[in-house]
């Protein structure tokens, strides 16, 4: 089925007519709709969490320094040194063994939950001690 859009009297149209001025918006339309769909697909993978390892570290630096050590277990026990401590006594712990200090190292199990990991760096955070956190060596560096 054809048409004429030109003239009525049946003749063609000569090439001094208007250009044709109207967008394609197929390929436009095309590419939306396959981002769209991509979108769709990879929305639900920034739901779900990534479990982090603690970091492995390649370099070491001499500390001069020599900081008390606050461990933390995967049950969730808290050590200073290699005697146990209370959570809520950890700051006066370390001002009496280790008067004048004001930075601990922490220390913690790969399994411990984060929750009580944050909660021992709040309490020294708020009692104004400086806070380094412990990671483990790249196993390949530790020849």
């Amino acid at each position: 089925m054809a048409f004429n859009v030109g003239e009525s009297n049946g003749r063609r149209r000569s090439r001094g007519g208007a250009p044709l001025a109207e967008i394609n918006v197929t390929p436009f339309v095309d590419v939306a709709l396959v981002l769209l769909i991509i979108f769709m697909i990879t929305a639900h993978a920034m739901d779900s969490g990534i479990e982090v390892d603690v970091p492995k570290t390649t370099t070491v630096s001499v500390v001069t320094k020599d900081l008390p050590v606050v461990s933390i277990t995967k049950t969730g026990d808290l050590f200073l040194g290699k005697e146990p401590v209370n959570i809520n006594q950890l700051p006066a712990a370390i001002r009496s063994r280790y008067p004048g200090q004001t930075a601990v190292y922490i220390k913690a199990d790969k399994l411990t939950k984060m929750d009580i990991g944050v909660q021992v760096m709040s309490i020294l955070g708020n009692a104004k001690f400086g806070i380094n956190v412990v990671t483990q060596l790249d196993d390949a560096k530790r020849r």
